[in-house]
């Protein structure tokens, strides 16, 4: 039986990883970037789940993922500041997601210390602070390999996710007792204070394992997982919905911009009514098509970006993700915007239609009048 939290176990093996997600372009080509990376004696590969069968998961376009140099990171944690070497990795996703990847080792700690390794992680380089190591290394990456971004044109969304992964205690420890007789919640929260019992229960609802030594809970900006198999298919999955995320927030963001130029658009075209009219209105479908086949052909990308199939653990952990950060109802919120596009271009095509064959009645009407003219004078 496992003993009271008063003796606290030692996670012998363990890491902290940061990501932070970056929208850089409309798309990314692969092949050029991988090309770009490997000609320069640098290691890149495409990313493949560890444990899963290929047939259990379909990825759209498989990830790049790039090594890049390791670097060295001073933490503030309870018991003092520590020095310690950083593995960094970037992978692209087609669809213009860059994410760069930082992970921090975590071996040999008790739990309280694993916790206050987290949280430094946390305060020294998560989303409330402003160091300057990510601009660092993502410059350096986009000199590398900028020649890959199609239409680059870097968003100020940026998305971060931290994961907290133990491979192995100093004794054995069954999935049940993580968070019965080990408190996860200052881990998972950040949190010095109690929490009350409601936050404490909402915290730890989603709450998934397969064997009886795995675990995995999700929260809105951190993942506790314990994977005695040293598998990293579970990471992976909450990457890919975290870049999904970002994806469609940045289509949401742009099609929010973009319906009110429309609308002054639309109104400036019927206002001034004349004869470029039907060009004007023709011009303005034109382009509402095109921001319409855009951002479907991407939003399409984004959304087959991962199919799980076979596997229903990770099909669980994934649908969860997805739900927990909302992709599903950022999607539904640009479709809804893109349905309104749709309608107005197709109002446009319309009038553009009718005002053509407006002048062309006009046209007709004109020769008419002349043609009668000209036969009174050719009787006269």
């Amino acid at each position: 039986m496992l003993a009271t939290t008063s003796v606290l176990p030692i996670v012998t093996s363990g890491h902290v990883t940061v990501l932070r997600l970056f929208d850089l372009a409309f798309s990314i080509d692969l092949i050029k970037a991988e090309k770009l990376w490997t000609s320069q004696d640098r290691q890149g590969a495409r990313s493949k789940l560890t444990r899963t069968p290929k047939k259990a998961v379909d990825f759209g376009e498989a990830p790049l993922t790039l090594m890049l140099p390791s670097v060295s990171l001073i933490l503030n944690e309870l018991q003092g500041a520590i020095e310690v070497k950083i593995s960094v990795t970037a992978r692209l996703y087609a669809f213009g997601v860059v994410t760069l990847v930082l992970q921090i080792p975590a071996d040999n700690l008790r739990w309280n210390d694993y916790t206050s390794r987290v949280n430094a992680v946390e305060d020294t380089i998560g989303p409330k602070t402003d160091t300057e190591l990510w601009s660092q290394i993502l410059k350096q990456l986009c000199e590398q390999i900028g020649a890959a971004f199609i239409r680059p044109n870097r968003s100020k969304l940026v998305e971060d996710y931290l994961v907290a992964t133990v491979h192995s205690f100093s004794e054995p420890i069954p999935a049940a007792a993580l968070g019965r007789d080990i408190d996860l919640v200052p881990l998972l929260s950040g949190e010095i204070s109690p929490l009350s019992e409601g936050a404490k229960a909402d915290l730890l609802s989603r709450r998934f394992s397969y064997f009886t030594d795995d675990l995995v809970v999700l929260t809105w900006d951190r993942v506790f997982i314990y994977e005695p198999h040293h598998a990293t298919d579970v990471a992976e999955v909450l990457e890919v919905a975290n870049a999904q995320f970002l994806q469609m927030r940045y289509y949401d963001e742009l099609l929010d911009a973009e319906l009110p130029k429309m609308y002054a658009l639309v109104e400036e075209a019927t206002r001034h009514r004349s004869l470029g009219g039907p060009r004007r209105f023709a011009t303005l479908a034109r382009r509402l098509y095109m921001l319409v086949a855009e951002v479907t052909e991407l939003t399409e990308k984004v959304d087959n970006a991962l199919q799980v199939t076979e596997d229903v653990y990770l099909a669980r952990v994934y649908t969860a993700a997805l739900d927990l950060f909302r992709v599903k109802a950022v999607g539904n919120a640009v479709d809804r915007k893109l349905a309104i596009i749709r309608d107005t271009y197709s109002a446009l095509y319309d009038e553009a239609a009718s005002s053509r064959a407006g002048l062309m009645e006009v046209a007709v009407i004109v020769l008419i009048f002349f043609e009668v003219i000209l036969a009174l004078f050719h009787y006269l």
